[in-house]
């Protein structure tokens, strides 16, 4: 079983072709594959399947704990690196189909090789079936969520496809993220549980970021969370656009269009390709 192993941004993914045929791992192979010591480990795996809308292909993107998620926005850039170099698709702008709608994706390409791709993201929801709802006499996606033990914090909640919760906080290194953010993922608020973002403005064109992910736990980065985060300081008015967001696995540079979509670029990287040995599972 032949595989491909991609990062963006240190976010990183297996990815396997799908497209002739339905995804062939299910949750419990998926999360053993993406563990570290025993598999080949990754923050999820990509299967590229065939688009039922014409698009270019679509996109099924699972957690590292066998979950499957909407969207991903470093997944998808690696999906379109694999679709150019690997699968023939030799477009500079190409049409991804996800759970979360179809993206649009315009590809920096050198001597044959993908250095970036920017997505367009869509439009930032602030009211989704899957947020909390708004505390009345505030703006929409602002809340106060309390943790227990009369510990707060404030929040803007909002939707990229998938939730997410955005706090601002003095020092993103400092910030207790492995404490924290289960906390917020696992929330009664949040049927679907939610990625939650700590969020640094150092000025209002350059933020440090660290990102506590649905089901997988801090990653190096998150194109969604990095996107959510931009759109909850402009909603703020703590940042503008362009901005220059920094994680610990690299730079995204994400702005706003003039429809109002969130659009990101960045790199995807090939790491290795593999043949999965027939009796991995033992």
């Amino acid at each position: 079983m032949r595989f491909y192993k991609y990062h963006g941004t240190g976010n990183d993914f297996i990815i396997f072709n799908a497209m002739e045929s339905a995804p062939f791992l299910g949750p419990v192979e998926i999360e053993a594959l993406c563990r570290r010591n025993t598999g080949i480990g990754a923050d999820g795996v990509i299967f590229a399947t065939g688009s039922p809308t014409g698009a270019d292909a679509a996109m099924r993107i699972f957690n590292a704990d066998g979950s499957e998620a909407e969207m991903c926005g470093n997944g998808i850039r690696c999906l379109a690196k694999y679709l150019y170099e690997r699968k023939g698709v030799r477009k500079e702008s190409m049409y991804i189909d996800t759970p979360a709608g179809t993206k649009s994706l315009e590809l920096k390409t050198e001597g044959g090789r993908v250095i970036e791709v920017d997505v367009d993201m869509g439009l930032p929801d602030f009211t989704g079936a899957d947020l909390p709802a708004s505390e009345p006499g505030s703006r929409p996606g602002e809340i106060s969520i309390s943790l227990g033990g009369g510990e707060e914090i404030a929040a803007v909640c909002l939707s990229m496809g998938n939730p997410h919760c955005v706090t601002f906080v003095d020092d993103a290194a400092g910030a207790e993220v492995s404490r924290l953010g289960p906390l917020v993922e696992h929330h009664r608020l949040f049927p679907n549980r939610a990625n939650v973002e700590f969020a640094q403005i150092l000025d209002p064109g350059r933020m440090l970021l660290r990102v506590w992910e649905r089901g997988v736990g801090e990653t190096a980065a998150c194109g969604t969370g990095a996107c959510a985060a931009f759109a909850a300081s402009l909603h703020s008015g703590k940042g503008e656009s362009p901005m220059l967001i920094t994680l610990r696995g690299g730079d995204l540079k994400i702005r706003i269009d003039p429809y109002g979509h969130i659009c990101m670029a960045g790199p995807a990287v090939e790491v290795y390709a593999g043949e999965l040995n027939p009796h991995w599972r033992g």
